[in-house]
C-alpha cells in the first residue's frame, strides 16, 4: 500500500514538472536547449547578452539557431539527432552566417557600413571573431582583442613587438581604437574618413592647420609613419636622413650645380656642370650628413611650423 501511494506521488510529481517544462518551453523555446547544453560544459547559455533568457527581444537560441524542433526532440526512429535548423562554422556559407547576426545588428550604426567592408568580401563571419555563448566575449576587451586580430593579421603583431610601438601589448589601447572593423568610409578600415583624421584623435597638437605646412604630413601620416610599430625612434618608416631623402634631394659638398642650384644643395650635373659627389668627396656634406646625422637637427618643426619666420624650411 505505502509503495503504491509513493509511486502514485512521483508520477503525480513527474507529470506536474512535465508540465512546468512544457509552459516553460512555450513561453521560452530556448529553455530547452538548456536541458542538454548547460550540463555538458556551457552553463554561460544562461548568462550573456545571447542567452536562453533573452528569448523576448529576440536574442535567445531559436533566434539564432532556428526553431530546431528534430533537434531539440529527437524523432521515434531517428538514427540520431537532427542538427539545428542553423548552424555556424563548418560548410555554412560566412555570408549566410553574418546574415543572421544581422538580422538584429544591421540597425547598430556601428554595423552600418559591414557589407562590402574588407572583412565582408574577404569572408570573415561574425563568429570567427566573437564568441557567442560566452558570458563575456573576450574579443570585446583590449587585452584580447588583439591576440584575436593577430589570428589574421600576423604582420601587424610581429610589428607591435619591435622597439617603437603604440601600447598594444600593454593593453593600453586595441586594435579597434583605430580600425572600424565592422566597416569604414576611410582605408584600411580607419575608424574616420582619412588616416590623418584618426591619428589627430589622440595626437591634435600635429593637426594643425600651420602657418608653414609640411605637404606629406597633411597629406598622409603613414607617409612617414608605421602605425603598427617600427625599429626607428618615433615609428618612422626608415632612419633619418634616409627618410626625408625619399623626397628630398640630398645636400653634398659645397658647389653650385648646373642648374643654378643653391651652394650645399644637390643638382643634378649636366655636361659643362660642376660635380657635387665625386670620388673625393666620399657622398658626404661639410656636416656629414651621409653619416647619419638627423635632418630634425635643424629642421625641427619637421609637422609644421606658426612661426612665419621659420619659412618653408621649418626651421627652429
Amino acid at each position: 500500500m505505502r509503495a503504491a501511494v509513493l509511486l502514485a506521488w512521483c508520477l503525480w510529481g513527474c507529470g506536474v514538472a512535465t508540465a512546468v517544462c512544457a509552459a516553460d518551453e512555450a513561453q521560452d523555446p530556448s529553455a530547452s536547449c538548456v536541458r542538454c547544453h548547460a550540463p555538458l560544459g556551457q552553463p554561460d547559455l544562461k548568462q550573456g547578452a545571447h542567452t536562453v533568457h533573452r528569448e523576448a527581444r529576440g536574442s535567445g537560441c531559436t533566434s539564432c539557431h532556428g526553431p530546431s524542433v528534430s533537434h531539440a526532440n529527437k524523432p521515434p526512429g531517428a538514427a540520431r539527432r537532427a542538427p539545428p535548423d542553423r548552424q555556424f562554422g563548418g560548410s555554412t556559407p560566412p555570408a549566410e552566417q553574418s546574415g543572421v547576426c544581422l538580422a538584429c545588428h544591421r540597425g547598430n550604426s556601428r554595423h552600418a557600413l559591414w557589407p562590402g567592408s574588407a572583412h565582408e568580401t574577404a569572408n570573415v563571419a561574425c563568429t570567427d571573431c566573437h564568441r557567442l555563448h560566452a558570458a563575456e566575449d573576450a574579443v570585446l576587451t583590449r587585452q584580447a582583442e588583439p591576440q584575436a586580430c593577430a589570428g589574421c593579421h600576423r604582420e601587424q603583431q610581429a610589428k607591435f613587438r619591435k622597439a617603437f610601438r603604440h601600447p598594444l601589448p600593454e593593453g593600453a589601447m586595441g586594435c579597434s581604437d583605430c580600425h572600424a572593423v565592422h566597416g569604414s568610409a576611410g582605408p584600411k578600415l580607419v575608424r574616420r574618413d582619412s588616416t590623418n583624421a584618426t591619428c589627430h584623435g589622440c595626437h591634435a597638437d600635429k593637426r594643425g592647420p600651420f602657418v608653414q605646412p609640411h605637404e606629406p604630413v597633411m597629406d598622409d601620416c603613414a607617409t612617414c609613419h608605421d602605425p603598427h610599430g617600427s625599429s626607428v625612434t618615433g615609428m618612422l618608416r626608415v632612419r633619418m636622413p634616409l627618410l626625408c631623402q625619399q623626397c628630398h634631394t640630398p645636400h653634398v659638398a659645397g658647389g653650385v650645380g648646373a642648374l643654378g642650384g643653391q651652394r650645399g644643395v644637390y643638382t643634378p650635373a649636366v655636361p659643362g656642370g660642376t660635380p657635387l659627389v665625386t670620388g673625393q668627396s666620399n657622398g658626404k656634406n661639410v656636416v656629414t650628413m651621409w653619416q647619419g646625422r638627423s635632418c630634425m637637427n635643424c629642421h625641427v618643426q619637421i609637422h609644421g611650423s606658426n612661426n612665419p619666420a621659420a619659412g618653408p624650411l621649418l626651421l627652429r
